[in-house]
């Protein structure tokens, strides 16, 4: 037992390292992007001709992809040194990117949206119903779909992680996270943020889920 912890600790150093390098062998790209294509996903899951919202847009590899589909896609992130290479790299004219807090930012004035993005962001929000309930009452919908796709990081993505949590040991992917979910956890949020989910698939330990809020 006394060696289980430690053990568990340099499991958590080895896998950050492991990103780290490989990324620095292939010019500064992580290689799970190409791997996970979970981009991909979301082009997919949007229609031609939509007014996209792309919450958490980091530098803007997603939201220039649904650029090439959507008629417009919004793109907001917390961090401006993000925004400021999206907008170097990733800019299109059908693209807006915008730096700020995206808990607290006024959406009123955005075209109608059809879409809302959400790719690994939920899990960085401390709350997060709140976030959501705020969002979907906000934003100035183009119809009743009122469409939200969701992709969030699983906790029981392998035994390990949860026997980490289990004995006390860091078991986030990123310190940053305020959860990690099981797919109870997560269907438990949107349940109370008045949301359906309409279909979900695993992935990588990943849940893709594309919901709707529920209409009153």
């Amino acid at each position: 037992m006394l060696l289980i912890r430690p053990v568990l600790k340099m499991h958590n150093l080895c896998y950050k390292l492991a990103g780290v390098l490989s990324s620095s062998i292939n010019s500064g790209d992580h290689p799970k992007h190409k791997i996970m294509q979970y981009d991909e996903w979301f082009k997919d899951n949007i229609n031609s001709g939509d007014v996209v919202l792309d919450i958490g847009c980091n530098t803007g590899t997603m939201t220039h992809s649904m650029s090439k589909k959507a008629s417009y896609v919004y793109a907001i992130d917390i961090n401006c040194r993000y925004i400021q290479v999206a907008r170097k790299n990733n800019m299109s004219n059908n693209i807006s990117y915008i730096c700020s807090d995206a808990t607290t930012y006024d959406y009123s004035q955005c075209k109608l949206i059809q879409m809302v993005t959400l790719s690994n962001v939920l899990e960085h929000i401390e709350y997060r119903v709140d976030f959501l309930k705020k969002l979907i009452n906000q934003i100035p919908w183009a119809n009743n779909s009122k469409t939200l796709l969701i992709r969030v990081p699983m906790l029981d993505r392998e035994w390990i992680s949860v026997y980490k949590k289990e004995i006390g040991v860091e078991y986030r992917l990123d310190n940053t996270h305020f959860i990690e979910y099981t797919y109870e956890s997560f269907k438990k949020e949107m349940d109370e943020a008045k949301i359906d989910i309409l279909s979900h698939h695993v992935k990588f330990g990943e849940i893709y889920a594309i919901c709707q809020a529920v209409n009153y």
